[in-house]
């Protein structure tokens, strides 16, 4: 049973550049810069013949390339932190891409996402982490940027079951084309 996102890649030079952020955060689990991401839909654990018809559907997309823009820091957690990541800056044409893989998957008959889509590269997961090293990390790191990047196109990622962070494997590639 595969466990599947659709997402964007990362670029290896902002790679690099995300990759000079590890450390500093005692209890932090970092995650390794050949797995960063931008993820469009989490998909989930599903069975082979959902994977082949999600991966069907998603071919079926057609839209223009998206201009990436990182900016920014941030921390996901009510109350404890869990994850700690770089900012997408939210555009049109990434919002209208990503419902559009929701609106594809629920047709297939998937589960909608509940959580408001926030588009950012997960840094590390905080295992043991206070707010205040938290805190502290995104101040000393927090005015993180970026030079933007084109996404020509977005894939298909496995992932094994587990806590997160990687491998991924690229199933399968979407050209947007320009």
């Amino acid at each position: 049973m595969p466990r599947l996102f659709t997402g964007f890649e990362i670029p290896s030079q902002t790679g690099l550049l995300l990759s000079m952020l590890r450390g500093g955060l005692r209890g932090t689990r970092w995650i390794d810069p050949e797995n960063y991401h931008i993820t469009l839909r989490f998909i989930g654990d599903i069975d082979d013949r959902t994977a082949d018809e999600v991966a069907n559907a998603l071919d079926r997309i057609r839209r223009q390339p998206v201009e990436i823009r990182l900016n920014g820091l941030g921390s996901f957690g009510n109350g404890k932190p869990h994850a700690v990541w770089a900012r997408v800056e939210p555009s049109p044409e990434l919002a209208e891409l990503q419902a559009e893989h929701e609106r594809i998957l629920q047709r297939i008959g998937l589960p909608c996402e509940r959580r408001k889509y926030t588009p950012h590269v997960t840094l590390g997961r905080c295992r043991t982490s206070s707010n205040e090293d938290v805190a502290r990390w995104l101040a000393e790191h927090g005015n993180f940027q970026a030079a933007p990047f084109v996404a020509g196109r977005f894939v298909l990622f496995s992932a094994k079951a587990s806590v997160g962070g990687g491998p991924y494997l690229v199933e399968e590639a979407y050209p947007l084309a320009a």
